[in-house]
């Protein structure tokens, strides 16, 4: 077992090359980076060892899960004070990274830290549409936080006392409209799923009322046309999704039962394709 260190940045990834190396930059001033990884099969290994990080895989088994592994590894092999929890498209920027080890310094009875993200989306940075201060818990002592499943994605809830900082994680969430569409697919099927699990109805009105209302409330209720064709695109893309969401909750089965086009060599079959 490894000694305990006071900070432990924490990474789980798949096929995360392309802001890998930046990102594990921005995490230097850690004392140790841990990496789970989901058997990825472009360059991430490589990028992980050549900083120096701790690199394990594990077969993905959804992401709070995934995270717990991370963290139950953590407590097994290589024990820490303090977790930093980052996806492989973020950055620690400066002003954070600061506002972090001051916290650190004088965490008093607090056991987690809550701290701003903000979304670089098409062609500038996200501030509106409900996209910015976008909080989340991810500062916090390892047996002082609980990981719940929420949607496509997780959430963090701490159990003790909490505090805020400041400086933003800068989230450079997709690389082109086509990389995004790809990623809410998979999103809206693991919505889907869980709205399932909740016993929500969906189906088509469903899906226009809901996807139509989270384009008025991130478009105009949250002025993300503020943020000019980035906040009208990512309105639109997450009504999209929300859309998508819904209509997939039973979706039933397509083509089934498959017999609704005779196929067999009955007589009246024979005579007609005689007359064609």
């Amino acid at each position: 077992m490894e000694p305990r260190v006071r900070l432990t940045a924490l990474l789980v990834v798949l096929n995360g090359e392309r802001l890998l190396g930046r990102c594990l930059d921005s995490l230097s001033f850690c004392d140790r980076i841990l990496i789970v990884d989901s058997f990825s099969t472009d360059a991430t290994e490589q990028i992980a060892r050549e900083h120096g990080a701790i690199f394990i895989q594990n077969k993905w088994p959804g992401n709070a899960k995934q995270i717990r592994y991370g963290l139950d590894w953590l407590e097994a092999n290589a024990p820490t004070d303090w977790v930093l929890m980052l996806d492989c498209d973020e950055l620690i920027s400066l002003d954070l990274r600061r506002s972090i080890l001051a916290a650190l310094d004088d965490a008093g009875d607090r056991t987690s830290f809550s701290m701003p993200r903000l979304t670089w989306y098409f062609d500038g940075f996200l501030r509106h549409g409900g996209c910015y201060p976008d909080r989340l818990f991810r500062l916090f002592r390892p047996e002082a936080i609980r990981i719940e499943n929420s949607g496509a994605h997780q959430k963090f809830v701490p159990s003790g006392p909490y505090g805020e900082l400041s400086g933003d994680i800068i989230h450079y969430t997709y690389e082109s409209f086509f990389n995004q569409l790809d990623k809410l697919n998979d999103y809206a099927q693991r919505g889907a799923r869980d709205l399932e699990a909740k016993g929500k109805k969906g189906g088509v009105a469903r899906g226009l009322f809901h996807g139509t209302w989270r384009f008025i409330d991130m478009y105009f209720r949250k002025l993300g046309l503020l943020d000019g064709r980035a906040g009208f695109l990512m309105a639109a893309h997450t009504a999209f999704y929300t859309f998508l969401k819904y209509v997939r909750i039973h979706e039933g089965g397509w083509g089934a039962p498959f017999d609704h086009c005779p196929i067999d060599d009955s007589p009246s079959t024979n005579s007609e394709s005689q007359r064609g």
